[in-house]
């Protein structure tokens, strides 16, 4: 695996995680797994000796800062002091701080991390029980909306503004959507072709206050927890400014081509209805945010092809980009569910 974590750089940040153990007073028993390599790495924290679990999040080099990160943090304890969401509680280290650093024996730079603690429960089925949680998720991120056009803000409070240029301009965040691995020349008029569909559309729906605000904008099965009878929601690294419906596209990131889609938006939009009201033109905006997010995506898996997530989609991902670009210009994405819903 080559890029930002091939396998001397994970095994230099397990020295670094296994150096911090105590800031958390854990042993030096402790078993240090890898859990996720993708925007950044994650590793799981077992203690036999306390009993404790911990997931701790080592940040990618120059993606988010200091400011970025702890502007997060601050709005996760907000959503769950007032008992918006239920998600991993982030817990400070022996010097009283959330936000850790962690130096490098190798001379690397320098690496923030983020220790919370680990819920139980998997990821939701997309082929299985998704639908029921679709539903429960939907309120939730109305539940989220309502809390994020309400809170006051800390005033050093620091997001990034995930609007068109930041998703597909000349400067994306992720790179540029036309490195999408095996796109050719045709699939790219196509892409071109969505996108200024895309920005005519998002132009008259326009970034007013009750549409553009503070969202999750990760809301991939991946960071859903489902265990028993609760929906828990984690990974708030890419939260930032956005369009409100902008969560809907992020839940069906990477299964956007499924044949499900369509129920798994109708129970979204059932449970979001059941906390907030949603107008026709907001329910006509919902494929022109699904087109938007699988064209980011596909400029993702270009950006980050050593993670093991990038890898599994490939080329196929890309040539399925533009077969829903097709179908969004033709008027057929998401039609149907979104005018019965």
């Amino acid at each position: 695996m080559s890029g930002e974590y091939p396998p001397e750089v994970v095994e230099d940040l397990q020295r670094r995680v296994r150096a911090a153990l105590p800031r958390w007073d854990l042993s030096p028993a402790t078993a240090v797994s890898v859990l996720n390599l993708s925007e950044n790495a994650t590793f799981g924290l077992s203690d036999p000796a306390s009993e404790l679990e911990l997931v701790l999040r080592v940040h990618r080099v120059g993606y988010s800062s200091p400011a970025e990160i702890r502007s997060e943090l601050a709005w996760i304890e907000a959503l769950r002091h007032e008992g918006v969401v239920e998600t991993a509680v982030p817990l400070a280290g022996s010097d009283g701080e959330l936000l850790q650093t962690l130096a490098s024996p190798a001379g690397e730079a320098a690496r923030h991390a983020v220790a919370f603690s680990r819920l139980p429960g998997a990821a939701p089925d997309p082929a299985g029980d998704a639908v029921r949680w679709f539903e429960r998720l939907g309120e939730l991120s109305a539940r989220m909306h309502a809390h994020a056009r309400t809170w006051v803000r800390p005033a050093d409070f620091r997001r990034k503004r995930w609007d068109l240029a930041a998703m597909v301009g000349p400067h994306a965040f992720w790179g540029s959507w036309r490195a999408a691995i095996d796109l050719s020349a045709a699939g790219a008029a196509v892409i071109e072709q969505a996108l200024a569909q895309v920005e005519a559309r998002l132009a008259v729906f326009g970034t007013a206050p009750d549409r553009f605000g503070l969202v999750h904008a990760d809301l991939h099965l991946g960071n859903l927890l489902a265990h028993e009878q609760q929906l828990r929601i984690i990974d708030f690294d890419d939260c930032g400014f956005s369009w409100y419906l902008y969560d809907f596209a992020t839940a069906v990131s990477f299964i956007e081509h499924q044949p499900n889609v369509p129920e798994l938006a109708a129970a979204w939009l059932g449970g979001y209805r059941r906390s907030a009201s949603l107008s026709a033109q907001e329910l006509a905006e919902i494929p022109t945010f699904v087109i938007l997010r699988r064209i980011l995506l596909s400029a993702w898996i270009a950006s980050h092809r050593e993670v093991p997530m990038a890898q599994q989609m490939g080329a196929a991902y890309t040539h399925g980009t533009v077969e829903l670009a097709r179908e969004y210009l033709r008027g057929r994405l998401l039609a149907d569910a979104c005018r019965s819903a």
